[in-house]
């Protein structure tokens, strides 16, 4: 398996081209700001097609480069129904002050075909199998994807938002439910192997038996200590 990932924009938004192999067909994970000529540059670099555009939220970091990136190709974008809105309206996501100047020249709206996400849906795409988990907490439509346990891999966990290295998303934008993220942690996460590889929105990569063992949040919510876990995050991107 292909797993091209780059950091895209201020906000370092990790995007991520996941193929079966190079030459093949590939779906791209979050084309963020300032993404899209590193997508082309991974499609280009490992002779890709892309198929679909699968989103872990709605956030603008997120989600900027979601129209050049489905037009360019002629591919349909996946979000979940509860931050559907947020590609036409993602000031609907930070207070104003905050979203005026970040959205600046970025073309937002919906491309021509959007498709909705679903707890618990199984996506076959470029080949490859995503199970889709619904994990509110950092916006109401965040949603993890999940690949299964390959002869050569293990399973590899796109945990967006929900889960950093170390930390947890923020829950203090509209939308953000920190009883809601930690729920999510103790449903999604929690049950996953610990040689489970995570990648997420922002930052380096990691796997469940080392965030099980070391981050602070995780930890707490494993052991049933929730109002614990409600010190501030890092505020990693949005």
């Amino acid at each position: 398996m292909l797993i091209a990932g780059f950091p895209a924009g201020s906000f370092g938004t990790n995007c991520y081209l996941v193929a079966p192999a190079a030459g093949e067909e590939c779906v791209i994970i979050d084309p963020g700001i300032e993404a899209t000529q590193g997508v082309e540059e991974a499609v280009a670099k490992h002779r890709l097609k892309p198929v679909a555009v699968v989103l872990t939220h709605g956030h603008i970091d997120h989600i900027a480069s979601v129209m050049p990136v489905c037009g360019a190709h002629d591919v349909p974008a996946w979000i979940h129904p509860s931050d559907r809105i947020l590609l036409s309206e993602p000031e609907r996501a930070f207070p104003r002050s905050v979203g005026m100047p970040l959205l600046g020249d970025l073309t937002v709206g919906e491309p021509d075909d959007v498709r909705e996400l679903t707890d618990g849906a199984e996506l076959k795409l470029a080949g490859l199998e995503f199970t889709v988990a619904h994990a509110p907490g950092h916006t109401k439509g965040s949603v993890t994807f999940r690949m299964p346990e390959q002869a050569d891999t293990p399973s590899v966990f796109f945990s967006g938002d929900l889960l950093f290295a170390g930390s947890i998303g923020r829950t203090d934008l509209p939308g953000g439910d920190h009883a809601e993220i930690l729920e999510s942690l103790a449903r999604v996460v929690l049950p996953l192997d610990d040689s489970t590889v995570v990648l997420s929105g922002h930052g380096p990569q990691t796997s469940i038996g080392r965030e099980r063992a070391t981050n602070p949040f995780l930890r707490e919510v494993a052991a049933g200590l929730g109002d614990g876990a409600r010190r501030p995050a890092p505020r990693r991107g949005m």
